[in-house]
């Protein structure tokens, strides 16, 4: 795993990655309902909750890479590591209310607030288990 780390490190941990990746959840979270292709024809019931994992576990992952390759120490990276956790499921719930009153054609949905706490977690899991590794072996 160690390899993966070094080159996703080497590859993926500049800004741009971590901010592009946000800037495509809030597009994505902000398009109105009806530009969005019915769950229907993907022919995968909750199709759109992966899509919500996938998101908001890609946001934390991602912010966790970056900081990761910044020179602090193990302590200060676990504490940002949780803030970034938690700005991603406030993202997330935010994003809903954002839906639910703003964006025509889209609604409230607990379900997928559910699913991005459930992707920041996963992004933050990963990120403590192979990202504070990687940096307490430097």
């Amino acid at each position: 795993m160690k390899t993966g780390i070094k080159f996703l490190k080497k590859y993926f941990s500049k800004l741009f990655f971590p901010v592009a990746w946000t800037i495509i959840i809030l597009i994505l979270l902000m398009l109105p309902g009806n530009m969005l292709p019915n769950e229907k024809h993907f022919k995968i019931p909750n199709f759109d909750k992966f899509v919500h994992i996938s998101l908001f576990g890609g946001f934390v992952f991602l912010w966790c890479l970056y900081i990761s390759t910044r020179n602090f120490s193990i302590n200060k990276n676990l504490v940002l590591f949780f803030w970034i956790f938690t700005t991603g499921i406030a993202l997330g719930i935010s994003m809903e209310f954002v839906q639910k009153y703003f964006i025509p054609f889209r609604d409230f949905s607990l379900g997928d607030i559910i699913a991005d706490m459930i992707g920041a977690s996963i992004g933050y899991g990963v990120s403590n288990i192979y990202l504070v590794e990687e940096i307490d072996t430097h």
